[in-house]
């Protein structure tokens, strides 16, 4: 096992301190803290994807109404898209401060910002009510949601990862990943049932309950992070007194090759996740006469299943390798592309409910389990959170905020949806070019 540049392997600090509490005292269970960083990061993204759900059925009408239907079915996405702009300023910040003082605490910070933001937009008055006002007060609460979604993922991967042993950092690390297809199951479970409403009712006030109900799912979230203990690796660099003093300005000094194969190792994974889970429901109902509501369903089948399959791939990935998964997993999605357009293109429910189990227990899932232990690897602990949050969220920026309104262009464009697959394809081998240069987790992948 190879150490890291500056003399400390990740993996020999996590074998001194990954089973000891901050105090030195009892034990801390790596399970315990994996299973309370998918509940976290699940209430986080539930808020996070109801945005995006809400972006295709309603939001165009409720605050573009002036614009003709694909006008402001792109007005619409793009606040969706917004958030992604403010996900890299959050990720410096909290990464900042994540990295100096604590982890646990920008988790706590994060789920609250978002959770206030979430329930705020479950309040705003629509177009009809203060005109111009309402579209720039959704613009400003979804700045909110990414700027503390910026925080969420850095800080959920390193505490399960960090307090995990060496040989299982792709498995415990891979649950808060899961925590991002539960989080789009419940958002996706929870439109299906009021979408059932009388369509009036559901367009004026229905669509509101999702958001409003997050305020209970918040609080749950919270209760559990603030039993959680600080990460044994940070606590470990503070004794060592190695605490970076500009995380931000020192990842750029002696990181420049790991952040761009983290910025770009998930492009291929994300525009899969955001085609499948926003694209897709508006381009079935319109070009294969599928409902709504049966693609809800379909999304939300898909994503259980993917839930599952995370936590199981992630233990492949310590058998053999996360570099040798996220290589695999890119070459997968790619292939996946054709037969996801095909099986929705049937225009049945099976074959939408065959499309989203393609898109993510299939395809996302191995790229998406591996991820967190592979980032986290690209990184030293003292800059680690400020270097994974950078990662993933200008990774994110680049490639899931534009998906579902390039999809739309390419469709508009061609009337095809050949170019929107192929899309795909460049998306994920572009993903899989970056992961082949990296090197650190070649040496430390087991």
């Amino acid at each position: 096992m190879t150490s890291d540049p500056h003399g400390t392997s990740p993996q020999s600090a996590t074998r001194k301190g990954a089973l000891t509490s901050p105090a030195g005292g009892a034990s801390t269970n790596p399970g315990k803290v994996a299973f309370a960083s998918f509940i976290g990061t699940t209430v986080e993204w539930y808020d996070y994807f109801l945005f995006g759900t809400a972006a295709v059925l309603v939001l165009n009408e409720q605050f573009f109404p002036s614009l003709d239907p694909v006008a402001g079915q792109l007005a619409s996405l793009s606040t969706f898209a917004v958030a992604f702009v403010a996900r890299p300023l959050g990720g410096v910040i909290f990464g900042h401060f994540g990295d100096r003082l604590s982890r646990k605490s920008m988790l706590v910070l994060s789920l609250l910002m978002m959770g206030v933001a979430t329930f705020a937009i479950g309040l705003l008055p629509g177009y009809a009510t203060i005109g111009v006002a309402a579209p720039v007060l959704l613009v400003l609460l979804r700045v909110v949601q990414g700027f503390g979604v910026g925080g969420e993922w850095g800080g959920a991967v390193l505490m399960a990862v960090e307090h995990a042993p060496p040989h299982k950092k792709a498995f415990y690390g891979a649950w808060p990943q899961a925590g991002v297809p539960a989080g789009s199951v419940l958002s996706s479970l929870v439109f299906f049932l009021v979408q059932l409403m009388p369509n009036d009712q559901f367009m004026s006030w229905g669509w509101r309950i999702p958001f409003l109900i997050s305020a209970v799912l918040v609080l749950i979230g919270l209760f559990i992070r603030l039993r959680l203990t600080e990460s044994p690796e940070l606590n470990e660099v503070k004794e060592e007194k190695k605490v970076a003093g500009l995380p931000f300005i020192e990842l750029f000094k002696a990181s420049k090759k790991s952040l761009l194969i983290g910025v770009f190792c998930l492009v291929g994974s994300n525009t899969l996740f955001y085609i499948a889970s926003v694209y897709l429901l508006s381009y079935a109902p319109e070009a294969t006469g599928l409902t709504r509501g049966e693609v809800l369903l379909a999304i939300a089948i898909g994503a259980s299943f993917d839930v599952i399959a995370i936590p199981l791939v992630a233990i492949f990935a310590d058998r053999h390798g996360k570099r040798t998964m996220m290589l695999i997993g890119s070459l997968v999605t790619a292939i996946a592309a054709i037969p996801i357009f095909w099986a929705i293109n049937t225009g049945t429910f099976l074959g939408a409910v065959l499309a989203m189990i393609i898109a993510f227990p299939v395809a996302h899932s191995i790229v998406y389990a591996t991820s967190s232990g592979f980032i986290s690897g690209l990184f030293d602990p003292q800059v680690r959170y400020t270097g994974a949050s950078i990662s993933y969220q200008i990774g994110g920026l680049i490639s899931s905020a534009p998906a579902p309104m390039i999809s739309v262009l390419l469709f508009t464009t061609f009337q095809s949806w050949v170019p929107v697959a192929l899309y795909l394809v460049a998306a994920n081998l572009l993903a899989g070019v970056f992961v082949f240069f990296d090197d650190r987790n070649r040496s430390i992948a087991k």
